[in-house]
């Protein structure tokens, strides 16, 4: 059995110290479900408390899906009453609470709330993506890319197994670059990753996951391959996982689970593909597209409602903005950023 508790505890103070910069007095809540992992619940509460923070942590049964759809089975009411009055929100929950009732609640009554997403998180994953990293030096990198991404009018994204994506962006639309500086009110993610919203209904062409799809496939024995017409998924092809991902999408009786809602890079130095999708959206020179939910804040002023959320992963991508390609294969090829990519990647 795998202990990594000094490497745990560092990479808990890395975020408690670093990325969120929890002061002195500071209400920090830790959500959690019955599959959670405990001990990094309580690593971080206790690097919370070491910083005379005040953690809180509130453990829920595991609902049965994710978004909306996990509100049957959570005290709603009581749940978003705590969000709303937290300084700090860690979510370690493995059935993801983003974008479900209480996470709009929070949003809509807490104007100075710092939200990070670090659903399914173990040990592993925490030390390979957080304590490992140099964090600053990725920083430099993921903000030089959020600012190409948000002066470009255009993209296109493809893949060598039959990705080929064209689409328009919406200057209105969040591009947001989640590079570890969670210092401020607002959503964050594990550091890694720049997530680019598109303008609703421009995105045409072929979708092909070949990584992992969460929920509900997990990390993908063989393709799934989707026809995309006006950011809708019209046809899915592939195999006993293509049909598993249908069924759930017709289970849920929503048509805007169909919708593409995202694309963001993986940029995680330490990532690997694993089936948690936390860590596999940040795989090295992957892109994942996530369909459903798309927040208010995210893309004002109305967003994108959905009972739902799922994310599938692209590995290997091409990406062009404005028809400047800036990475080939999953290799960053553009001047203005390989020497970025040099100093993330010096031993």
């Amino acid at each position: 059995m795998k202990l990594y508790e000094f490497e745990l505890q560092k990479a808990a103070d890395k975020l408690v110290n670093e990325i969120l910069k929890v002061k002195e007095g500071e209400t920090v809540l830790i959500t959690a479900d019955t599959s959670s992992n405990e001990t990094v619940v309580n690593t971080t509460a206790s690097s919370i408390y070491s910083v005379k923070g005040k953690p809180m942590v509130i453990w829920t049964a595991t609902p049965d899906g994710v978004g909306k759809a996990a509100d049957p089975k959570l005290p709603v009411e009581a749940l978003g009453a705590a969000l709303s009055k937290a300084d700090v929100w860690i979510e370690y929950n493995e059935k993801w609470l983003l974008y479900s009732t209480p996470f709009e609640v929070a949003f809509k009554n807490n104007k100075k709330l710092r939200y990070i997403n670090l659903v399914g998180m173990n040990p592993d994953i925490m030390i390979r993506n957080i304590g490992k990293v140099n964090i600053r030096v990725l920083a430099k990198f993921l903000r030089k890319v959020a600012e190409m991404n948000r002066s470009a009018a255009a993209m296109t994204a493809e893949t060598p197994l039959g990705t080929h994506l064209e689409f328009q962006l919406d200057p209105t639309h969040v591009v947001a670059c989640d590079a570890g500086e969670a210092y401020e009110p607002g959503m964050f993610m594990m550091p890694g990753q720049i997530n680019v919203i598109p303008r609703f209904g421009t995105i045409n062409g072929v979708l092909v996951f070949d990584g992992s799809l969460v929920p509900p496939c997990g990390l993908l024995k063989e393709p799934i391959r989707m026809k995309i017409e006006n950011s809708t998924i019209v046809k899915i092809e592939g195999g006993h996982q293509a049909d598993e991902f249908k069924e759930w999408l017709k289970s849920l009786k929503d048509p805007s689970m169909y919708k593409l809602a995202h694309i963001a890079y993986g940029f995680g130095p330490g990532a690997m593909l694993t089936g948690n999708i936390v860590e596999d959206e940040r795989v090295w020179g992957a892109v994942e597209w996530g369909i459903g939910y798309v927040s208010k804040s995210e893309a004002p002023p109305f967003g994108q409602n959905a009972v739902s959320h799922c994310d599938g992963i692209c590995l290997n991508s091409s990406i062009w903005m404005d028809n400047v390609k800036i990475m080939d294969n999953g290799r960053i090829i553009h001047p203005d950023l390989v020497k970025y990519v040099d100093e993330i990647f010096k031993k």
